[in-house]
């Protein structure tokens, strides 16, 4: 909003020419003046975008969506025509609002009337835009998993930081009051000294080997990959090109690294708040895991992970416990899970709506209060509120790029853990692995000209 009116400012100084002053409407301003709404690009108009980012971020009377971006022209025309739907539901008018559309994000930022960008793409384009976005000075709310590697989560950390724009981190179960009072009991010891944690996290199941077929006409097919190998068009690994059901990249290695970071950066997060190691990490990890043996769907199923943290704390994480978290201290465990929540219609909790969503070993501990001289955590009622805030304020949202680096790091050294036999050492001040060059040369991965961290210009 500010850089708007400099440059409407600066544009007028500079012509030199006499500015008259034009009567308008009282209507113009105040809270809900047009100048005063933060101007929304959607990049990435998927099934997380459809049923959650943009879905929730529209409720927002201070936001106005102005531009959406997608490789896939289909899905781009779709979710303009559902928000210029939206938005002349509001009003009352057919025409409330035009919202531009850019094949290529790289475009849609050098727009200065977009004040902040809703990154929800897939995985191994997570990271680039969002450098990008920060280097253009645009705030950003950003999907989960942070990035594709442990090396491209550290620069955007760092830039973000050194740049000053909020960026918020799609991980909603901050957001969820049951993750927070779990959180704020267990780090004023209403458990004891906690010496455990368990985190469930299913695994994905293999598939065939799936057909190739042309490139559909409305998808850039080389730039949907990116930084990643050019490899044969296969819609199973890509996205249904006639719903908007769970994608097939979700399940390929190239694009990221399955349910460990899909879903594993949320409880990582939230355990890290309970635990007080959000800036941090473990000391060493250990993990089994079963790999598919064919078939192109390759990202993990069945495992088990080992982190150790330098606090004492071990955490143990497997599909074989109930998908949630298990403080477990001296005198009792809580566990905290969703319970019926899914953030989208194909979310695969939806088979846990029978879940608690607060547990303890004794009830009573969940009807304790925190007193007012004790560790009281970050309250935000909802995730993409608290992003909206927080860029008119320019207060740190609820999870920062630093934060959701570390819980993404949590879940990609786990997942280079699943492919190395044995205990490895981390150390969370260098991001570097102690005793393994293997799982060093994993930190990172080759990136496709011209996609990718390595080739943008900062």
């Amino acid at each position: 909003m500010r850089r708007r009116i400099f440059l409407k400012n600066a544009a007028a100084t500079t012509a030199g020419a006499l500015v008259i002053p034009t009567i308008v409407p009282s209507s113009v301003f105040g809270a809900s003046a047009p100048s005063n709404k933060i101007h929304v690009a959607q990049i990435g108009c998927g099934r997380i975008a459809r049923d959650h980012d943009t879905a929730e971020t529209l409720k927002y009377d201070q936001a106005r969506f102005v531009a959406v971006c997608d490789v896939d022209s289909k899905r781009m025309g779709d979710s303009k025509k559902r928000i210029e739907d939206y938005y002349n539901k509001q009003s009352g008018s057919n025409n409330a609002v035009g919202v531009k559309m850019y094949g290529d994000y790289r475009e849609l930022l050098l727009d200065p009337n977009i004040d902040a960008v809703v990154i929800s793409t897939p995985d191994h384009w997570h990271t680039q835009p969002a450098v990008e976005a920060a280097l253009a000075g645009k705030d950003i709310y950003l999907q989960k998993p942070t990035s594709l590697t442990v090396e491209e989560g550290r620069l955007l950390s760092d830039i973000v930081n050194r740049t000053g724009v909020i960026l918020q981190m799609g991980t909603q179960q901050r957001s969820m009051p049951q993750f927070r009072i779990a959180a704020e009991l267990v780090r004023n010891g209403r458990i004891g000294k906690i010496h455990t944690v368990k985190i469930g996290l299913p695994g994905d199941p293999g598939g065939p080997v799936f057909e190739a077929g042309p490139i559909p006409s409305n998808l850039n097919f080389d730039m949907w990959l990116g930084s990643t190998p050019e490899v044969e068009y296969k819609e199973k690994l890509v996205h249904p090109q006639h719903d908007y059901s769970r994608p097939g990249w979700l399940r390929h290695r190239n694009y990221g690294a399955g349910m460990i970071t899909g879903w594993g950066q949320h409880h990582y997060d939230s355990a890290a708040w309970g635990m007080d190691t959000e800036h941090t990490g473990p000391i060493s990890i250990e993990a089994v895991a079963e790999f598919p043996k064919s078939g192109d769907w390759n990202v993990h199923g069945d495992f088990m992970v080992k982190h150790e943290y330098a606090n004492g704390i071990t955490v143990y994480t497997s599909g074989g416990y109930t998908n949630g978290i298990q403080y477990i201290g001296e005198n009792g465990w809580i566990f905290v899970s969703r319970g019926s929540y899914t953030a989208s219609a194909s979310d695969p909790v939806s088979k846990e709506k029978s879940s608690k969503a607060l547990n303890a070993s004794d009830p009573k501990i969940l009807e304790e209060k925190i007193g007012d001289n004790e560790i009281k955590l970050y309250v935000s009622e909802e995730q993409h509120g608290d992003w909206l805030n927080a860029i008119k304020t320019r207060k740190q949202p609820i999870c920062t790029a630093e934060t959701g680096h570390r819980a993404c790091s949590v879940c990609l050294i786990s997942d280079i853990a699943m492919q190395i036999p044995g205990v490895l050492e981390w150390d969370p001040a260098t991001e570097r692995f102690k005793n393994n060059d293997l799982a060093n040369s994993m930190l990172s991965r080759p990136q496709r000209y011209p996609y990718g961290t390595d080739y943008i210009k900062r």
